[in-house]
């Protein structure tokens, strides 16, 4: 039986994945995207988080046959490299060596890449063509457009991956309840740039950075980490860039001291540099400018009770559950769902109903998950990296991993190294939290903890995991 043709809505990161894995299933498939194509117009910046590729999304990649594409664009980051106020580093590993690792990736970069794949699959990607609206009665698409003419598509089955703001979404929910809520977090985001070390003025280089340029390096910091300057309620990050420039990002709550509405120029951000940011402020010479300019994301969860309207039409990504990006796992749990509807609609006789109602049934309580351990990870990053009872804990937590292989994995590595369900990563970490607080209880050091009593508790009550192939 052939394949019914798919059209598809949005053309970001998840959008194109899946438009990859359809065309080369055999569908006929048609996407629309509201924004101009990037690869002609240039892409948009000032609201991008760097993407931080994980186990996840190698996997969607590599079901697509577009591994081998990453190498020139993708940065290695072994862990979090934490600055102190006084500039002191101390780098936390993710995982064990270098094979547990996550990868910093330009979001432009990668656009482009999945976009030409997109195409060279036989996926048929219409630029400009905003979604006006839906006849659900015809199933008629209504598309802007920048020429201002107005346009119609008829479709079959149509896939919203068109992000947060999806106007897909939109029109599902004058058909059918949705149960959308969106829960904001309190804080937003400015977009700022490290530029490549050749390109930093010569007044604010020390010896160090001279030397370094003068040897060729591109980078003005360690490239193979992801930096965090953690303040309490509020931080910085730095992700590398393949040409040498760290794309930075800070967060700060929308009100209070520091806050958006007190930091509100290139004044008050240098400022808030200046005093709790010192080893960083000198790294971006266009503060100012990029404070200014650049937009302040919002961040806040999404949450759905409904991802579909019957056999016409589905979400996934984040128009079905946007998160916010502190685990960095937005990409990669849009992967998955992409990996997950092409398998689903390839092995089908068509029933897309079926389908999209098993799509939901699997994927929605994971994504429940990641969003609740999103928003943890941040209270993590920006309050605890650099405190002294999770630095024991984390400790004792590698520890157990070695000493119970089957049995034990720190939820960083079941989230980032594995694909475990992230609903099991959610249930194992808590598990495993509870043990870890109470035997760290009292202690000032590992050196005191009893192995013995631990290994029996471990033995007695935690499951042997059971990875994916």
């Amino acid at each position: 039986m052939p394949h019914r043709p798919i059209t598809l809505v949005g053309a970001g990161l998840v959008g194109a994945l899946l438009a990859t894995l359809l065309a080369r299933r055999g569908f006929d498939v048609t996407v629309f995207e509201r924004r101009p194509d990037p690869r002609r117009a240039g892409f948009v910046g000032g609201r991008s988080i760097n993407l931080a590729l994980a186990e996840r999304g190698w996997h969607g990649l590599r079901v697509a046959g577009l591994e081998a594409r990453m190498a020139p664009i993708a940065v290695m980051m072994r862990g979090r490299m934490v600055h102190d106020l006084e500039g002191r580093t101390n780098l936390q590993r993710y995982g064990r060596d270098d094979s547990e690792v996550i990868w910093s990736v330009s979001r432009a970069s990668l656009n482009a890449m999945m976009l030409d794949a997109a195409e060279e699959a036989g996926a048929t990607i219409h630029f400009d063509r905003p979604l006006e609206g839906v006849d659900w009665s015809t199933s008629t698409l209504h598309l802007g457009a920048a020429d201002g003419v107005r346009r119609e598509h008829r479709v079959d089955v149509i896939i919203g991956a068109d992000g947060a703001g999806s106007a897909l979404r939109a029109a599902l929910a004058t058909q059918a309840p949705l149960g959308e809520r969106f829960e904001p977090l309190g804080h937003a985001y400015k977009e700022l740039e490290i530029p490549p070390l050749a390109q930093l003025p010569e007044s604010i280089l020390d010896d160090t950075l001279r030397t370094a340029r003068e040897r060729g390096e591109r980078f003005a910091m360690e490239p193979h980490a992801l930096h965090i300057w953690p303040r309490g309620g509020y931080m910085c990050i730095a992700l590398p860039n393949a040409e040498g420039s760290f794309t930075v990002t800070l967060f700060l709550p929308n009100e209070g001291d520091p806050g958006f509405d007190t930091v509100r120029d290139a004044a008050g951000a240098r400022a808030l540099f200046a005093r709790d940011f010192p080893d960083l402020l000198r790294l971006v010479p266009d503060l100012g400018h990029d404070f200014e300019s650049n937009p302040t994301g919002m961040l806040g969860t999404l949450y759905l009770d409904r991802w579909h309207l019957d056999g016409r039409a589905v979400l996934l990504g984040d128009a079905a559950h946007a998160i916010v990006p502190f685990h960095g796992q937005g990409m990669n749990a849009g992967f998955e769902d992409a990996v997950e509807l092409a398998e689903l609609l390839g092995g089908s006789s068509g029933d897309t109903a079926a389908v999209f109602a098993e799509f939901q049934r699997r994927r929605k309580p994971n994504a429940d998950a990641i969003a609740r351990m999103a928003l943890e990870n941040y209270i993590e990053m920006r309050d605890r990296v650099d405190d002294a009872d999770y630095l024991l804990m984390r400790e004792l937590d590698r520890e157990l991993a070695a000493r119970h292989p089957t049995r034990w994995m720190p939820r960083y590595a079941m989230v980032t190294f594995t694909r475990l369900p992230y609903a099991t990563a959610l249930q194992r970490g808590e598990q495993q939290a509870a043990l870890l607080r109470e035997a760290v209880a009292g202690h000032a050091s590992l050196a005191t903890v009893d192995r013995e009593v631990l290994d029996t508790r471990i033995a007695a009550t935690v499951t042997e995991l059971e990875l994916p192939a």
